[in-house]
């Protein structure tokens, strides 16, 4: 691929990947398809199902909704989908719900109208949205992708037929990435070809920081790091990201631009690197290219995992952050794979048990060990290959660990399904 074939691909990745999202994405996903749904019926639903796979079960049962007055969980976030979302507003769906949607919702979850079925799929992220108003009754399909409806039929006839059903992925082919082409692409990629999306990640992301790290969210981890820990840039990092995963994890309505179908991947894969730059006075030019990096990077070790499997995506997006710190201050691409292999070294088994306010805090161990893999990295150490999983190159390490999270841990993950499943409350 030449340079110029490159730098279109890797920005229309770019402009695929880092969108704005409102609150958790599995239940924005579900909301957005019952608003689809609702829509094709043209009337309110009297009762709905939802059919979900176990890694939207896991994903969605413990957070809260935007813009929900509160409410946690599947029923709650199709229901508000049905009657408040917009789905022309994409994975901002609730950002207009009305007080009349709320109380519609709080009274159509009240009676029951609303269940969730298990759907027994070898897709992680699987789910179909059923609604009837007793007369009618629509079905919508998604798979693979929040927003990839691959079907949608109404009164048992189809109306719509698309989306990806293999799980290949439309738009631009990200097989090309690899450590070196991102990083040549990050040092010469006219600035103001990213300006635009890194400006809109900057100012979302860094918002919902501020607001995490202030407000009253779960158990304000951000403010918790920063009194305990020793005052420091890493803490700065950790607390703020973290802070940000608590507030979104906690239904804060403000917008995230995520990363690899996840909200909590944009947030560690950004905010460290911004906060970095800032403490350390680094310019403007520099810290956007260093964003643009560390995104193409996260997207590269997730595209080998999946968008849900057991393997926690915090670990692939801090790894990126970290080795994108090394990259920012002029480290060189053996000081860059030397980051990436000492962080997959220590944390390539974090399990991933649901989206909840919890993650919050495994951003911030995440942030810690890839940074301990930077300053290695920066000091001339780096384990030796074959140490553990580690392989010759770095590549065939993300690929490693890549095939470990969507292959090796799938049981895991259904075992993990239910045991959460077994559990009350």
């Amino acid at each position: 691929m030449n340079v110029k074939e490159m730098e279109k691909t890797f920005l229309a990745i770019l402009s695929e990947e880092l969108i704005p999202a409102m609150g958790c994405t599995e239940p924005i996903a579900l909301a957005y398809a019952a608003s689809r749904a609702r829509k094709e019926l043209g009337k309110a639903p009297t009762d709905i199902t939802a059919y979900c796979s176990g890694n939207m079960i896991k994903n969605v049962r413990c957070v809260s909704i935007p813009n929900s007055g509160g409410l946690i969980g599947i029923e709650a976030a199709v229901a508000l989908g049905a009657f408040g979302g917009a789905a022309s507003r994409g994975m901002e769906v609730l950002e207009a719900v009305t007080t009349e949607a709320q109380a519609q919702t709080a009274a159509f979850l009240q009676e029951g109208r609303c269940r969730v079925e298990y759907l027994n799929s070898e897709i992680p992220l699987h789910f179909v949205v059923k609604m009837t108003d007793g007369t009618d009754t629509v079905e919508v399909e998604v798979q693979h992708s929040h927003m990839n409806i691959v079907s949608a039929a109404k009164n048992g006839e189809s109306i719509y037929q698309g989306g990806s059903v293999s799980g290949e992925k439309p738009g631009a082919d990200r097989s090309c990435l690899d450590i070196e082409s991102i990083k040549q692409f990050a040092d010469t990629v006219p600035l103001e070809k990213i300006k635009p999306l890194i400006d809109r990640q900057i100012r979302c992301n860094m918002n919902i920081a501020y607001e995490g790290i202030s407000g009253d969210y779960g158990l304000s981890i951000g403010r918790t790091i920063r009194a305990s820990y020793a005052d420091g840039v890493v803490t700065r990092m950790k607390a703020y990201a973290a802070a940000a995963s608590e507030a979104r994890m906690s239904g804060c309505d403000m917008p995230v631009i995520i990363n690899s179908g996840s909200g909590n991947q944009g947030i560690a894969s950004s905010v460290p690197v911004i906060i970095y730059a800032r403490e350390k006075d680094i310019s403007q030019e520099r810290l956007y290219r260093a964003l643009v990096f560390s995104a193409l990077l996260t997207i590269h070790q997730k595209d080998h995992i999946g968008k849900l499997s057991a393997f926690c995506g915090a670990v692939s997006a801090s790894c990126a952050a970290c080795a994108a710190v090394t990259y920012m201050v002029d480290g060189s691409v053996e000081q860059i794979k030397a980051t990436i292999d000492n962080t997959l070294a220590n944390i390539p088994g974090i399990l991933c048990d649901g989206a909840k306010i919890s993650c919050a805090a495994k951003i911030a161990t995440s942030i810690d060990a890839g940074m301990m893999a930077h300053f290695l990295a920066m000091n001339g150490k780096e384990y030796e290959a074959f140490t553990g999983i580690l392989k010759e190159e770095c590549e065939e390490t993300i690929s490693c660990v890549g095939y470990i999270g969507k292959v090796g841990m799938r049981e895991t993950d259904r075992e993990i399904v239910k045991l959460m499943l077994s559990q009350k409350g």
